[in-house]
């Protein structure tokens, strides 16, 4: 019961929020915020729908590289313009250059994109824990920050 309670709420949430994404591409810096560790490189997100977006992004630190890809529902914030919030998940691959290898993670994500009206300037905060496929922990802990310049 708990289920069909969930999914019908979705569904009516889902119908009755209309996003309208003020761009369709944005490319630029992201940073990957966890215990330990601040990873830096290339994001990029592109929007499918109004709703629904893709997030790629190439992360670097001292003797590792995070390659992870999102997909992220996205619905606005009435009263804010360019403001929306989003939620969605991904996987991450994490390749150690230190001889440890290589490890998957699952990465739910749940935060914030807001576009400059006339600026062509995008900016995310979002929350993206991280959880370990292999021998890696999980991190409850971990944040995600984005600027890019909007391309389209």
């Amino acid at each position: 019961m708990k289920k069909l309670t969930f999914i019908l709420f979705a569904l009516i949430i889902s119908s009755t929020i209309n996003a309208q994404s003020s761009y369709t591409t944005a490319a630029g810096l992201g940073l990957d915020l966890f215990s330990g560790a601040t990873l830096v490189g290339p994001s990029a997100k592109f929007f499918l729908a109004e709703e629904h977006a893709v997030q790629a992004e190439v992360m670097f630190e001292s003797n590792l590289t995070v390659i992870t890809g999102l997909y992220e529902y996205h619905g606005n914030i009435e009263g804010a313009d360019g403001l929306n919030w989003f939620a969605g998940a991904g996987p991450s691959i994490l390749l150690f250059g230190n001889g440890f290898g290589t490890e998957i993670a699952i990465r739910p994500v749940a935060g914030l994109d807001y576009k400059i009206t006339d600026v062509p300037l995008a900016f995310s905060f979002d929350w993206r824990p991280f959880i370990g496929l292999g021998d890696l922990s999980n991190e409850i802990g971990a944040f995600g920050i984005g600027i890019r310049y909007v391309i389209d």
